[in-house]
């Protein structure tokens, strides 16, 4: 095994310090510089077993992975929050990631009942749904980048606030301009999320506990679209349709009310690893008791973070890069597959078997709890091959501090899982179409729709890890460029979906959407083959765009400090 197969060791990190920095570097090393001693002795008696037990010679002008750009060269975790607090952060994430996921699938059983109230068709109430979609796609892409520059918590409380007062504004209307003008800004509100949890993830797990972590998270996102349906048709049948939005706006003041209070900060940009003391958008009220008496302790050197407007533009920068472009419209692929098939299912089981709507969410249950299921199960199953291939490569895993992934094939140990779940989700996806086709018994496509949403659905949860693994730097941009590709992607399939049963049967239709994403499936194989190549072009990029960004702030800051001197030069003789 040659020296490129191997992950850099921290020596390696501390000469890879020195030539390059980066505003995450400048604000985690202020932040640690009272901890340095501390933790300086504890790393001097390890450094030498480290470097030596690795094997790896330092090189010093290798280029380190983002992952590891907020590290100062005494080694520093990678996030100091307990794990007591990282499961209450996760916990909390999951339940924001289950709102978005809800709020599209409970108004479904709603739609009759609102175009018998509001007096329209209901290809109207349905326009409702492309409408949503769309903000789906789109909002993300604005909070994303807003949450990568300001923090995580002053995204998640607008996105919130926003979602809050459209779901008030939804339940008091009565007119479909109303309707449909709230439920765009409704999925504005509750759709931002979806980019900021990941990113959360991204910001206090490292690269070998991050599936497990983000297959939590992901749970909250596919539990929605199982018990979504049940709760509407519950709630519209028995309460009216207008207690649909009040339950949701419940939803909402219960989450706030802890998170406002108690979740901290998590952002690398804003607070580091977590100990830096946060701004005063980014405290909680825990945090402004924890720092309010620490002002006067941070160095002269720190920078405040300041609010800028978010540039969507960032996000279609993601889809620009040749290994993220093949990953997203892969993942996009799946995702048509999965909207295809629960977009249709109430119809469907409602034409063939005369179901209700209860019993149409009810059937929902398979496919939502497999993907459950799916999400949580694969978070475990990519952290068990990651540290199987570091365990073959020599490998060894920092849990503390994380390891670079420079060198190491990040790709192949996240998509080894897809191909068999790919294959068996394809031939389960034919079979439920050709089961609806032919009209069998009820528990044939109940129990084909199960496996659709364990091996469809989870190489789409896998490959969601994959994305925030290949780009650290900004995980909620990235998580945000791929809500655009895939929500816009579903957005089309599920408005031609319908008109593809039409003209060619419920058989074949459900047949091409398979062989879409199979004929699709060699993708992977590009991936595991380039992507290393790819991965570390872009790294290098990244690397001559942050010395020319620290270059030019420190010239400005030159220019500035030059202007000072003028003016106090100017001033000594008026003064004298």
């Amino acid at each position: 095994m040659n020296d490129n197969e191997k992950l850099p060791t921290p020596n390696e990190n501390h000469d890879e310090a020195s030539n390059l920095s980066s505003k995450e570097d400048d604000l985690t090393s202020q932040g640690l510089n009272q901890n340095l001693d501390r933790t300086r002795s504890e790393d001097t008696e390890n450094r030498g077993s480290r470097g030596s037990r690795d094997g790896v010679e330092s090189t010093g002008d290798e280029v380190r992975d983002l992952e590891t750009l907020s590290r100062v060269s005494s080694g520093p975790p990678y996030s100091v929050f307990s794990p007591s607090l990282k499961r209450w952060i996760v916990f909390m994430n999951c339940i924001s990631a289950f709102i978005s996921p809800i709020t599209a699938n409970i108004y479904f059983p709603a739609i009759p009942a609102l175009s018998q109230d509001l007096g329209v068709s209901i290809g109207q109430i349905n326009l409702t749904l492309t409408t949503y979609m769309i903000f789906q796609a789109l909002a993300p892409t604005f909070f994303g980048d807003f949450a990568d520059a300001a923090g995580r918590r002053p995204a998640f409380i607008i996105a919130f606030t926003i979602y809050l007062a459209a779901n008030i504004g939804l339940a008091l209307q009565r007119n479909y301009a109303a309707l449909l003008v709230l439920r765009m800004i409704q999925s504005g509100g509750s759709s931002g999320t979806i980019a900021l949890v990941y990113g959360v993830v991204a910001d206090i797990s490292t690269t070998a506990e991050r599936g497990k972590y983000m297959g939590i998270v992901g749970a909250g996102v596919t539990i929605g679209p199982a018990i979504g349906p049940i709760l509407g048709g519950l709630l519209s049948q028995y309460l009216g349709w207008a207690s649909i939005f009040w339950f949701l706006c419940i939803i909402t003041i219960v989450w706030m009310v802890p998170y406002i209070l108690t979740v901290p900060e998590t952002g690398r940009k804003v607070v580091g690893n977590g100990s830096i003391p946060p701004q005063g958008w980014n405290m909680t009220l825990l945090d402004y008791v924890k720092f309010r008496r620490q002002a006067r302790n941070r160095p002269s050197s720190h920078v405040r973070q300041k609010l800028r407007l978010p540039n969507p533009f960032n996000t279609l920068a993601v889809i620009g890069n040749k290994d993220m472009a093949i990953v997203l419209f892969y993942n996009a692929s799946l995702y048509i597959g999965f909207m295809t098939a629960t977009a249709t299912l109430s119809a469907q089981f409602a034409e063939i078997y005369g179901y209700n709507e209860i019993q149409i969410g009810l059937c929902y249950l398979p496919i939502g709890g497999a993907t459950t299921f799916a999400s949580v199960t694969m978070g475990y199953m990519v952290d068990l091959n990651y540290r199987r291939i570091a365990k073959k490569l020599g490998v060894k895993i920092d849990r503390k501090r994380g390891n670079n992934l420079k060198g190491f094939p990040i790709e192949k140990a996240r998509l080894q899982l897809v191909y068999p779940l790919a294959v068996v989700g394809s031939l389960a996806y034919i079979g439920y179409g050709w089961a609806l086709h032919y009209e069998t018994h009820v528990a044939v496509p109940l129990v084909l729709s199960f496996f659709i949403g364990l091996c469809v659905t989870g190489p789409f949860q896998i490959i969601n890890v994959l994305i925030v693994d290949l780009y650290p730097g900004a995980p909620a941009t990235a998580t945000a460029a791929n809500n655009l590709c895939r929500c816009l992607s579903g957005a089309v399939a599920t408005a031609v979906i319908q008109y593809m049963i039409d003209a060619w049967g419920r058989g074949w239709a459900f047949t091409s959407i398979s062989l879409l994403f199979t004929a699709l499936s060699p993708c992977l194989w590009v991936i595991q083959k380039y992507g290393p190549t790819w991965r570390e072009e872009r790294m290098e990029k990244m690397r001559i765009a942050a010395k020319k960004e620290e270059a030019e702030a420190k010239e400005k800051a030159n220019t500035a400090i030059e202007q000072n001197d003028g003016v106090i030069a100017e001033s000594r003789p008026a003064l004298n």
